[in-house]
């Protein structure tokens, strides 16, 4: 398969002049090995039992090999980890080790901090990878306070925005045929929890019972439902303990298969009294969607199991559509933000009165708001809790964004800047 840029490529080269150890971490099948062994001189895979004998058995080929040296699948072998420690601490030269691991094991003593390892984060496939459009909106230069002219137009309509919700941003996974690529989405989820989970140290003996749940966590996606109501949405036949979800919650996050958006904790200011409570994501719209058995037809139709069963009513507002558009965009935002120093949260007020779906971080504390609407047309109520913010905050707010799934981008009179997914960019 044509590998497919990323727009971390640039960042990692970058990052491996200046670093002398870099760590990519991410699901499995995200891209990892195929964007870091593009840069790497040597390459030691050590999912596969004969490479990883043999570098048990001699450390010291990670030296002698040709740099960078990438360790492919890393937690396989965890004592590697410190070892690129200690080679780093004896020689600080930049670009010697490349690490990619798709789960973040507890087994190692992760000292990110100290300057020996520096870890960057690998997301499923933004849109502007994809290259559904050329985007004609960089978050980045907003973020950076640079004037950005908020104009273009996309053809790409709802209809494709739904194709690209099920097909997912794993690049190996996603073409072929809808009944082909629901088929390895089913295989992904099968593999994680049958495989992936236990070989973590969970073991858990009903894996249909933890199905299930995962099937209702799928359907308060981008919610801060709480953990009570998700497990209350299961039959009490099928429901695991609370001591087994938060084992199994843990182990999927090491797997980064649950990536939850924290509350936004603003110092000081003006703003008191705002929850604290994560808000649900899975790492790509399309494990929620499979999950919920979720098809084009059905999402468009507004017919998939979170929008008929009335368990999985309750746990959101709206249909399961805007919810996994939601999931979406929270994806390319995040692949679309600088890696180091930004932080991307929510905000939701105690009373739940006003929420900003997406808060990006700047390192000096200032933020760009994103509110997130499936509707392709944006009019002021869409655009209050924005307002709200900006009177709150002034001039630590940069900049204010409604993102659509509309053909237009566009600055609005009092100022909240209209961009459809579609012209979004990093």
């Amino acid at each position: 398969m044509e590998y497919q840029p990323r727009i971390l490529d640039g960042v990692i080269s970058d990052a491996l002049k200046r670093f002398p150890a870099i760590a990519l971490d991410g699901p499995k099948a995200v891209g990892k090995s195929a964007t870091a062994s593009r840069l790497a001189g040597s390459v030691f895979t050590l999912d596969n039992p004969e490479e990883l004998a043999i570098l048990r058995a001699d450390r010291g080929r990670t030296s002698s090999a040709d740099r960078p040296v990438l360790l492919d699948e890393w937690q396989y072998d965890p004592p590697i980890w410190d070892h690129v420690r200690r080679e780093v601490d004896h020689d600080r030269t930049p670009g010697r080790f490349l690490l990619t691991g798709s789960a973040n094991t507890n087994d190692a003593q992760i000292h990110t901090g100290a300057g020996r390892i520096v870890r960057l984060r690998m997301y499923p496939m933004s849109l502007a990878e994809r290259r559904l459009d050329e985007p004609s909106v960089s978050l980045g230069q907003i973020l950076a306070d640079v004037s950005v002219d908020i104009e273009g137009t996309t053809d790409v309509s709802l209809d494709s925005y739904v194709r690209e919700i099920v097909s997912s941003g794993f690049p190996a996974l996603r073409h072929g045929s809808e009944a082909t690529v629901a088929d390895e989405l089913d295989a992904y989820l099968t593999y994680a929890l049958q495989r992936e989970v236990p070989a973590l140290g969970s073991m858990f003996r009903r894996p249909q019972a933890l199905l299930a749940w995962l099937r209702a966590y799928a359907a308060a996606a981008s919610t801060t439902a709480s953990f009570e109501s998700i497990a209350a949405a299961v039959s009490k036949e099928s429901r695991p303990s609370r001591a087994t979800i938060g084992d199994f919650r843990e182990a999927l996050a090491q797997l980064w298969l649950l990536d939850e958006i924290p509350a936004w904790a603003p110092e000081g200011g003006e703003l008191n009294r705002l929850g604290n409570k994560p808000k649900h994501q899975l790492a790509d719209p399309a494990l929620a969607a499979r999950l919920l058995r979720a098809t084009p037809e059905s999402l468009l139709g507004n017919r998939t199991r979170a929008d008929t069963n009335r368990n999985y009513r309750s746990l959101k507002n709206g249909p399961l559509l805007g919810s996994l558009f939601e999931t979406l965009v929270t994806l390319c935002v995040r692949c679309y933000v600088p890696p180091f120093g930004h932080q991307v949260g929510h905000l939701r007020t105690h009373s739940g009165d006003h929420e900003v779906d997406l808060i990006v971080e700047n390192p000096d504390g200032r933020v760009v708001a994103i509110e997130i609407k499936l509707a392709s047309e944006i009019d002021d109520s869409d655009v209050r809790h924005l307002n709200w913010l900006h009177e709150k905050i002034g001039d630590e707010l940069i900049d204010k964004i409604v993102v659509t799934s509309g053909k237009f981008a566009y600055r609005r009179q009092d100022g909240v800047a209209v961009v459809p997914l579609a012209l979004l960019g990093s």
